[in-house]
């Protein structure tokens, strides 16, 4: 192409949305239809693998195939679901079924429940022949079967892995085409909570035969030395997935976030055979008056790839990217554009009350600002790949992010699985790591361990030259040798200190797990029969019978410069791995919000330390279980210099606070108020008063957001709490109640941070009205927009004895 001509195009050009010139990108999420199936039988498996000629033998089953990937089954009694899905979370619990997955029943020993089937049907117009279409699923848990009309696309055992598979020859153009998903959980991949389902997105592309091809982008850059500009390099993979060879020409523009051009690449040219694939690397280009991405503004550039064949826009790209330097430096800790910054971080599964793992957009947006609230500036995804919407939501709100990569190994599987996930997450700014594994008992003090280590590293690097490597290490001494950035796991496993006598031009290490030791949201006593659990922090049971193993973990930590930081164990509750507990409990309990986002006592601890707020929190509450008399221990949390507590109007003396400290006072316990006042400079300036509460009289809902989009994908949070004839939080409340909606919503399900949950959490499809029942004066309840209908939403809850509450919210 001649650059006169391109350089009128240029000119002529706005910025290109996504589905410009050729490219369309369709999220279908919605209209899907899905069944059980059998992992045990293959005649109650919907037959599927018994034909004469199946999948296997003859491509498209030749026309004897009856089971749900033929477009001739009828699917007329499956019920219809809206993805993301997960199909555990309907499933009863069971005191057999497996410790690690929250006692639901799923997994080898229920064969009946532990296959799903998903299908979706959609048109493709007729004047889409000639495009190269292709299905993009985020994640599905696990070993899953894809098929497009009959045909077999592929099989993916992970269920962490982005799957893309070609549907280009197999449509029906101008007619209707039948996505069948088959997916078999019986065998676990985590030790966790996993699901099950179509748990992620599902994006339909459509391209022109030469386009950039999925994850084709690559994206780094190097700041100047006083942040004033940056060169930023692009490789670019591009396909020809047409039948004859093609010319092409590569141009590359960067426009800011206010839409405005601000540098472009040289022009490439090149000549790619039919069905194949070509790499072009180092475009480069410069930016004057850089504006760095960080934590406090995470701003973020697009570079749109245009690919032109015969002069004309064949295809038009979109990624962004952010400017920033990260390091890991041995002596000074973390730098973010070369300022000190204490990782203040946690770990999180993708998991929440209502959903299971099947986690909406928006419900990763509210669990990444609660982290921010505490003063979080860091996430650990455990134990697998992110989800993209997640990396998406911590770019935008400048959150940290370690990525990581689920089960060690150095064969084609395992390395494909790294490499997915680095081509996949590599342009997000967010991320400052790539984990390759975590605990991995059996090679952690094998010199192979380090073999394996060292080899993931060094194709990490190969793909992805600007980021370090890590790992959870659990106590070995071997294989955390190779990785860059060394990630402990627990104080009480790792010798830190020796560690870095021993190696002091060591990267910076990183506190990858330490100890919430957080137990039940408002318990205070341990109760195995219900499944719940004291804070280790009070207790001291934690495995070294240390007092608030979280203040010593962050004391540890914040006190040694040359250490990055630490993640909590864990940021919230999550289903499954109960430990210490056992059945019936159902969850684990070491999360700093319980399993809907509600706050714990020791959540206060790290905001009081991790913020500049002023942190006054009370605990216990006064509706305490004890007896009348009984001897108590009241604690504080603050960053106030003195704290004074005032029990039933005696004072109890007025203390200070040490720098990353509590505070506790002896008690007796009657009925009554505690009163707790913070100074600051001899100054009163926090006061909390925490008073025994009658029972609970009416709940009042607090929406997270009050408009959602009426997409069938957007979602409103409602957190319930329960008040008594004084409008104070009963703390102890557990009220059954009914939650009715009106309008353009469903009720998508509910939580209530109850570890020991064995609830119902959500209603069939269409259900209007639903019973839960709230734990420790709270639920939460989710509901989802229906696509295509806006209006306003009423959501009312009511109980025996309890004032009837409504909230309105728009479905936009």
């Amino acid at each position: 192409m001649h650059t006169k001509s391109l350089s009128i195009l240029f000119a002529s050009m706005a910025m290109l949305a996504v589905h410009a010139l050729g490219r369309e990108s369709q999220l279908i999420n919605n209209d899907w239809r899905f069944a059980r199936g059998h992992a045990g039988d293959m005649a109650k498996d919907f037959t599927h693998g018994t034909e004469y000629f199946s999948y296997l033998t003859k491509t498209g089953g030749f026309g004897t195939d009856h089971s749900p990937i033929s477009p001739k089954f009828s699917d007329s009694t499956w019920v219809q679901v809206t993805l993301p899905h997960d199909w555990v979370v309907d499933l009863p619990f069971s005191g057999q079924a497996s410790h690690s997955h929250g006692y639901k029943n799923v997994g080898w020993r229920f064969p009946e429940n532990s296959v799903g089937w998903y299908r979706k049907t959609f048109n493709v117009p007729a004047e889409d022949l000639g495009k190269h279409i292709y299905v993009e699923f985020d994640g599905i848990f696990r070993d899953a079967q894809v098929f497009c009309n009959g045909f077999y696309m592929g099989h993916e055992p992970s269920g962490y892995a982005t799957q893309v598979y070609d549907l280009t020859e197999y449509l029906n153009y101008g007619g209707d085409n039948l996505l069948t998903v088959r997916a078999d959980a019986s065998t676990e991949e985590g030790w966790f909570y996993e699901g099950a389902g179509i748990y992620r997105d599902v994006t339909l592309h459509k391209v022109n035969p030469v386009h950039v091809a999925p994850f084709g982008t690559f994206v780094r850059s190097e700041t100047a030395p006083d942040y004033s500009n940056a060169n930023v390099l692009i490789d670019i993979t591009v396909n020809n997935k047409g039948l004859v060879p093609a010319e092409f020409t590569v141009a590359n523009r960067i426009f800011d976030a206010q839409g405005n051009e601000v540098a472009r690449t040289p022009l490439s040219h090149k000549r790619l055979g039919a069905k194949q694939s070509a790499e072009i690397t180092d475009l480069a280009a410069k930016i004057n008056g850089v504006r760095l991405w960080s934590l406090d503004d995470p701003y973020r550039y697009t570079v749109v790839t245009d690919i032109y064949v015969n002069d004309s826009l064949a295809d038009s790209y979109r990624t962004r990217f952010g400017v920033r330097k990260m390091e890991f430096d041995p002596a000074e800790g973390f730098k973010l554009n070369g300022k000190h910054i204490k990782l203040k971080g946690s770990n999180l599964h993708q998991d929440h009350a209502g959903v299971g793992s099947a986690i909406p957009a928006r419900l990763w947006e509210y669990r990444v600002k609660k982290m921010q609230d505490l003063g979080s500036n860091a996430i650990r995804c455990s134990h697998n790949p992110a989800t993209p919407v997640m990396l998406d939501i911590c770019d935008s709100l400048g959150m940290i992010v370690i990525d990581e990569n689920r089960l060690a190994g150095i064969n084609d599987e395992h390395l494909d699985l790294l490499g997915r996930m680095i081509r996949r997450d590599r342009n997000h700014p967010c991320v400052a790591l790539w984990s390759v594994f975590n605990e991995e008992w059996a090679i952690e003090q094998e010199e192979r361990g380090r073999r394996i280590a060292e080899s993931m590293t060094a194709y990490a690097h190969a793909l992805d030259p600007t980021r370090l490597t890590s790992l959870g290490n659990a106590g070995g001494r071997t294989s955390v040798k190779g990785v860059d950035v060394k990630g402990y796991n627990y104080l009480c496993q790792n010798p830190i200190d020796e560690f870095h006598e021993q190696n002091p031009g060591w990267y910076s290490p990183i506190g990858s797990e330490e100890t919430s030791g957080c137990g039940t949201r408002n318990v205070y006593r341990t109760d195995s029969v219900r499944g719940w659990m004291e804070s280790f922090n009070r207790s001291g049971l934690d495995h070294n019978r240390i007092i608030h193993p979280m203040a010593r973990g962050w004391q540890f930590y914040n006190s040694r410069p040359w250490l990055a930081g630490l993640f909590y164990w864990t940021g919230f509750d999550y289903r499954g791995e109960p430990n210490p507990m056992a059945w019936p409990a159902t969850g684990s309990q070491f999360g700093i919000y319980d399993y809907c986002g509600f706050p714990k006592d020791d959540a206060f601890y790290l905001k009081a330390w991790w913020t500049d707020q002023p942190v006054l929190h009370v605990f216990p509450h006064w509706n305490h279980p004890c007896a009348e008399g009984d001897s108590i221990k009241v604690w504080a949390y603050s960053n106030c210099d003195e704290v004074e507590l005032i029990v039933n109007g005696k004072k109890l003396g007025r203390k200070h606070m040490d720098r990353d400290g509590y505070l506790e006072w002896p008690a007796v316990y009657r009925p009554g108020k505690l009163e707790a006042r913070g100074y600051s400079n001899g100054k009163l300036i926090k006061k909390q008063v925490v008073e025994t509460t009658g029972a609970a009289t009416r709940v009042v809902a607090e929406p997270y957001n009050t408009e959602f989009s009426a997409d069938g994908q957007d979602i409103a949070i409602i957190d319930l709490s329960m008040l008594d004839s004084k409008g104070r939080l009963v703390p102890d409340a557990m009220n059954a109640l009914t939650v009715h909606v009106d309008g353009p919503a469903e009720i998508l399900g509910y939580g209530n941070g109850d570890p020991g949950f064995k609830e119902v959490e959500r209603p069939a499809r269409d259900a209007r009205t639903f019973p839960i029942k709230t734990f420790g004066g709270k639920a939460q309840v989710l509901l989802r927009s229906l696509p295509g209908q806006a209006g306003e939403v009423t959501l009312t809850v009511a109980g025996d004895g309890i004032t009837e509450t409504s909230q309105k919210l728009s479905a936009k």
